[in-house]
Formats: C-alpha cells, structure tokens, sequence
C-alpha cells in the first residue's frame, strides 16, 4: 500500500506539473498535491532524476521533463488508440489531395505527432516524430500566438531565429506583429518560410475548455497549391479541429 500511495503521489505531482502555464514552484505543488515539504522534495528529486521533471533553467519551479514528453509522444503516436484522429487526418487530405498533419510543442519546437501524405509524387516528406522550428513553420508561430505574452517573449529571447529562406521572419518585432495577427484570426501560414518551395496553413485544435493542445495543418508545393487557394481550405481544417478536439474531451488522446 505504502508504494501504491507514494506512486499516486508521484503522478498527482506530474498532472500538476502538466496543467500548469508556468514552471511549478515547490510552494505551489506543496498546496496543489496536499503534500509536505519533505515529501515533494524526495518525490520530485526521483523525478527529475528520472527525467520525468526537470528544474527550468533561470526559474524557481518545475517543468515537465524530457522523459514524460517522449513517453506521451509514443503514446498519442500509436494508431491503435487513436484510430479516430487518423481517420480525420485521412478525411482531410484526401478532401485536399495534400498531406495533412498535426503537431505538438516540444521545447523550443514543434514535434510531428501524426500525418497523412499526400498520394500526389511531388511532396515535401517529414516523417512522425521529426522536430521543426517554431519561427518559421504554420504550426510553430500558431502556437507561440497562443502563449501569454510573458511566456511568449520568455521562449522567443531562447530561440535562434535563423534564417532558412529568404522569406524567414528573423526580426522579432516583425514576428511579434504577425503572432498577434495570428491570434486574431486564429489562421497561421508559412509562405516558404521553413522550405522554399513549400506553404503551410495551420489551425489549433483546442481541449473542451479551449485550451491549445496541438496544431492542425496542411502543406503544399507551391507549384501545386499557392497560399491564398490553400487558405481557402480553412474552413476545411477546421472543422476536423472541432473533431479532433472533442475526440481530446472523450477519450483523453491527450494535451501536449
């Protein structure tokens, strides 16, 4: 019973984490768990040692660590359970005819999470799993406009933004007004800004209290499908974000 319950612990220590929008002081945790001192600190130093935590550099508090992240990845990667977002993903892209995606942050990027290509040859490949900048790609700068504007410009002052193609926004002003463009419409694009030769357009699938959990996308060769004719595919797009969204409510496929 005794392991029973110091597992409990370590996992209502986890969910906390996880829920938070801001690295987890030991005096926030202490209240959020019901725990004492000493106890959350011999529990949290396991998992930090473990990897599932980790202390956020040039802050007081907890994150979740590189070990629960990978972990959650395998879990919402598995098709078995998750039968009925790819489903969607496949509904989408072939309404489309182009690959369709979704994307969850991880870091200081954003992580395929699941994708279904296009049957066209022409196609621009990036597998499940690969990790792509946020500055510069439609699912990136979707999630950075949803981020508070002090968590914001705390991740932006973190990241290099290198140029990739000469349509790569590198001023942080410039960044800064498209995000809040972005936020407005709620509508991200990248218009050969990661990949010359390559658009995106992305929308957020938000859980049931409208929380952004991942980013929905397509991309297209140009020379296929130029970025105002993809935007016309918004509507499309979200529409699945509603779908996969209540899917998140009902049968917990996950938050990133």
């Amino acid at each position: 019973m005794a392991r029973q319950s110091r597992s409990i612990r370590a996992m209502n220590i986890l969910e906390a984490v996880a829920k938070a929008d801001r690295p987890m002081r030991s005096s926030d945790l202490m209240k959020a768990c019901d725990l004492p001192r000493a106890t959350l600190h011999r529990i949290c130093g396991l998992l930090v040692e473990r990897g599932y935590l980790r202390q956020q550099i040039g802050a007081s508090g907890y994150v979740l660590g590189p070990k629960i992240i990978d972990f959650a990845n395998l879990v919402h990667a598995n098709q078995t359970h998750n039968a009925l977002r790819h489903a969607v993903l496949e509904s989408v892209a072939q309404e489309i005819g182009e690959t369709c995606n979704i994307a969850i942050p991880d870091g200081a990027r954003m992580v395929y999470w699941d994708r279904v290509e296009t049957k066209w040859p022409l196609r621009h490949q990036l597998s499940i799993g690969a990790h792509v900048p946020l500055h510069c790609t439609a699912n990136g700068k979707l999630y950075l406009s949803t981020l508070p504007a002090v968590q914001r410009q705390r991740l932006l002052n973190t990241i290099d933004l290198e140029k990739l193609t000469p349509n790569t926004i590198t001023d942080r002003k410039k960044l800064e007004v498209a995000l809040a463009e972005i936020s407005q419409t709620g509508v991200s694009t990248d218009n050969e800004e990661f990949l010359e030769g390559m658009i995106a357009i992305a929308v957020p699938i938000n859980d049931a209290v409208g929380r952004f959990v991942a980013g929905l996308a397509i991309h297209a060769p140009v020379v296929r499908l130029g970025l105002k004719d993809a935007l016309g595919h918004v509507d499309v797009l979200l529409e699945a974000a509603k779908k996969l969204g209540s899917d998140i409510t009902e049968s917990s496929w996950g938050a990133a």
